[in-house]
């Protein structure tokens, strides 16, 4: 549980304005939902209750007092569930995607020999269980696996409404009432027809359907432990006895730390001693290591390279900038609206009426002077035609063929709701760097002293020379930035020579010599330093950084001093395929939206080779980390269904605050746990695949909840007025599964958008 108090830094009282996150197990559908709100919101001092289904969290907002909690918490418990801590940390299970599936391979043992029979009957193969075999298969399930039925059917029973689990429990039972009732009737050795596998069917798909449910809901806690991963347990802390171990909750503001080679910063702060190189892409999503110097900010969760340094403590706790990632998280989380099924809406009605149906049809015919048991068999045959066998089947199964057929074409849908809603989408914004992108420097311009107008693919003998200078001296380094000039002198075929006496300067270069001459190559910053004339290439430097590029440059040793050979000119590359992917959204009528936390002039840059209109708002630059998320709701606030892709951590917050996330499978496992669709290719030819199947499989759900409920309306009256007994019903029930079945089978002829 997570409370958050406002209190006033002058006389420290508590604001009015309390804010209680709280955990509620035994949560099932929407009615669910609205049953706890409405408990909350009449505990005295609440102003706002907002309950989540898929995290099984609320958010109460309330005026405190010493009981407030207690009585939120006995609230929830009078309504039927379970409240417990929301922080609390999610109970251990089984990592495989198989957990929890024990109970539905279950159902289909028990359930399948009792369906068997009935597919016979279709090819002519009439034959049947004797009854004590088919009550032995059904009853278990009826009654042990289905049990959690009965619990959420009489929560709502006693809240006056209606839901999913009254409408299984109500309908099955029927079918298993009716069942025994007739098995009872029957003569010695009379094959009576029975419904037990209707009950046994019903409840096995509705399992499924929760175990599918559960499996999605998983995966919120995962995203949140990953990131927790990205902070260290332990910390060096330089105290009055030297350098020791602590934990990193005993870090305080303004404590010296060591960070050594590899290690992962343990807190925010600043560098004291040392320069090094830092890998922050698990927080920004950018692939090139920063150089840090003494004054410069670090951040905890980022990877320190080649350096020892000296770190100042500038924020510990909730203050870092992971912690705020975090919340993030968290909140995107628990704002997203509630599952909200159309079967459980309209099963608040259709219970009600169905029960009220059958009262009047037993009533109707036992008062016109038929015999009560005909009258009990006609309101029986009422109940089995509306079991809800088809509305069970309706939405899981066109789901299940929407997902696997998708899945074969590498994209994974991990959430049903990012699956309905994705046909909506009207709005994609991309992250940048490893999207859109590559993510990985490239040499992108090469320009030598006296051949200023020079592209970098000319075959000129002096830019193949001053390239093979640049790449012998970074050779059998790992630096990024190494190994695009190394790949660029590859291309060419260029033949490297080591060199001698190489010296490395952190965060500024290295040099060393090649047959008698001393070269040095690095940043601009390092040869102004050294006073280096960048002379006829200066203009140039400065319009590729105004690109966004980053520049370096290689110098000789020369009696005169130092003298500028080339600038070399780093950059990230569009994928293959990523402006046709793009012109493929707009022919579908979506706008597509870049987002990225360069500067203006390089993603507009980038934005012009993708075929993006800046000037139409489709690049939005210079965006801070934190704020992916809240440009995705600004989208989301002016009235479109927005979708996000990325693969960063510091992606995960928008992936979680859009209406769907769309994580690259190459990306980050925060990202992808935090988004309900993953492109397992990184391809992003697939997110107008994955916006089309699921435009295709909501057209299934939609037909599927029609034909079902078509049965009904039309076999229910028919079964009222005695047209239809209950074998027919039954018969009718079986029908109205097999075509949605059927239609929903349509969709594993799908074929991804090429």
């Amino acid at each position: 549980m997570m409370e958050r108090f406002r209190i006033d830094a002058m006389n420290t009282t508590i604001s009015p304005n309390a804010t209680l996150d709280l955990g509620i197990g035994g949560m099932t559908c929407a009615s669910c939902v609205a049953r706890v709100e409405k408990a909350l919101k009449k505990v005295p001092g609440v102003r706002e209750a907002s309950v989540n289904l898929a995290t099984e969290s609320a958010r109460v907002r309330f005026e405190p007092s010493e009981q407030t909690e207690a009585q939120l918490r006995r609230a929830v418990r009078d309504a039927g569930y379970e409240p417990r801590a929301a922080d609390a940390p999610p109970a251990e299970h089984d990592a495989s995607p198989w957990a929890g599936f024990a109970p539905v391979a279950l159902g289909l043992a028990l359930s399948t020999p009792l369906v068997v029979p009935m597919l016979g009957d279709l090819f002519g193969w009439h034959w049947m269980l004797p009854a004590w075999v088919q009550f032995l298969l059904a009853t278990p399930v009826q009654f042990i696996l289905g049990a959690r039925f009965y619990v959420g059917g009489w929560h709502a029973l006693k809240a006056r409404s209606g839901n999913m689990d009254l409408l299984v429990s109500i309908g099955t039972t029927a079918g298993w009432a009716l069942s025994m009732w007739l098995w009872w009737r029957a003569e010695p050795g009379e094959m009576a027809h029975l419904y037990f596998e209707a009950s046994a069917v019903v409840v096995t798909l509705v399992l499924l359907g929760k175990w599918l449910e559960a499996r999605a809901k998983r995966q919120t806690t995962e995203a949140i432990r990953s990131l927790h991963a990205l902070r260290p347990d332990v910390a060096h802390l330089i105290g009055p006895d030297g350098e020791v171990d602590v934990p990193v909750a005993e870090v305080l503001v303004a404590d010296r730390l060591v960070v050594r080679p590899g290690e992962r910063f343990p807190v925010d702060g600043t560098l004291l001693e040392g320069h090094t190189q830092v890998d922050e892409s698990m927080l920004t999503g950018e692939p090139l290591p920063v150089a840090k110097d003494a004054g410069t900010r670090l951040t905890g969760g980022s990877i320190n390279g080649e350096g020892r340094v000296l770190m100042r403590v500038g924020a510990v706790g909730s203050e870092t900038v992971l912690a705020r990632i975090i919340r993030l998280v968290e909140d995107a989380q628990a704002a997203k609206a509630p599952i909200q099924r159309l079967v459980d809406q309209v099963s608040a009605v259709f219970v009600p009426v169905v029960l009220v149906i059958a009262l009047v049809t037993l009533l109707g015919w036992w008062l016109n002077g038929h015999p009560f048991e005909m009258a009990v068999i006609h309101a029986v045959a009422v109940l089995v035609i509306a079991c809800p066998c088809a509305l069970g089947l309706a939405t899981p199964a066109a789901i299940m063929a929407g997902t696997g057929v998708a899945a074969k074409h590498g994209i994974l849908i991990k959430d049903a709701q990012a699956l309905e809603l994705a046909h909506k989408v009207d709005v994609v914004v991309f992250d940048k760097t490893g999207t859109l992108t590559l993510g990985q420097p490239r040499l992108t311009a090469f320009r030598v002293a006296g051949e200023s107008d020079e592209p970098a693919t000319a075959a000129s003998a002096q830019h193949d020379a001053m390239l093979t200078v640049a790449a012998s001296l970074q050779s059998g380094s790992e630096h990024p930035l190494a190994r695009a000039v190394q790949a660029a002198a590859a291309e060419r075929g260029l033949s490297l020579t080591a060199p001698r006496n190489l010296r490395a300067v952190p965060g500024r270069g290295s040099e060393g010599a090649l047959g008698g001459e001393r070269y040095l190559i690095g940043s601009l910053r390092w040869l102004a330093e050294l006073g280096v004339d960048t002379g006829p290439l200066a203009s140039q430097a400065e319009a590729l950084q105004g690109q966004g590029a980053t520049v370096s440059a290689l110098a000789q040793h020369t009696a005169q001093g130092l003298r500028l050979l080339a600038l070399m000119a780093f950059g990230d590359e569009a994928k293959p395929g990523a402006v046709q992917a793009l012109e493929r959204l707009r022919a579908r009528g979506i706008k597509t939206v870049m987002i990225s936390g360069d500067n203006r002039g390089a993603a507009v840059a980038m934005a012009l080779k993708l075929g993006l209109r800046a000037q139409d708002g489709e690049v939005l630059a210079e965006v801070l980390p934190g704020d992916k998320a809240a440009m995705v709701m600004k989208l989301k606030e002016g009235g479109h269904t927005v979708a996000m892709v990325g693969d960063g951590i510091n992606d995960a917050p928008a992936l979680a605050a859009a209406d769907v996330g769309l994580a690259m499978g190459n990306g980050t496992d925060v990202a992808m746990h935090a988004a309900g669709i993953t492109l397992m290719r990184g391809d992003i030819a697939l997110v107008a695949a994955a916006l089309d199947i699921s435009s295709r499989t909501v057209a299934k759900i939609r037909q599927n909840l029609f034909w079902a409920f078509a049965y009904n309306v039309a076999g229910i009256p028919l079964a009222a007025l005695g047209y239809l007994n209950p074998v027919v019903a039954g018969a009718a029930m079986a029908m109205s599964s097999v075509s949605v079945m059927s239609n929903a089978l349509l969709l594993k002829r799908w074929k991804a958008l090429q």
